[in-house]
């Protein structure tokens, strides 16, 4: 069994977006592959849960109002004194 890996981040914590963010699928309205979320933009945490199969944290990031997008800590970076 794998143990499962640590979040670095934590809820309500400030963070921006380190890679162009596309849809996978996982947003209907949405064309897949286009972009969601670009480099740079900011969102806030606002869940941490786990991928069940790999146990690595996955981060439920809202970017503006009415879009929120998981992401791994690879994908995003903490944003300091905002």
């Amino acid at each position: 069994m794998i143990e499962p890996r640590l979040p670095r981040y934590q809820w309500g914590q400030r963070v921006k977006a380190l890679i162009d963010l596309v849809n996978d699928g996982s947003f209907p309205n949405a064309p897949a592959e286009a972009k969601l979320v670009g480099v740079g933009d900011l969102g806030e945490i606002v869940q941490v849960g786990t991928h069940t199969e790999a146990n690595v944290p996955i981060y439920l990031v809202e970017f503006g109002e009415q879009l929120v997008v998981g992401c791994l800590e690879e994908e995003i970076v903490p944003v300091e004194g905002r």
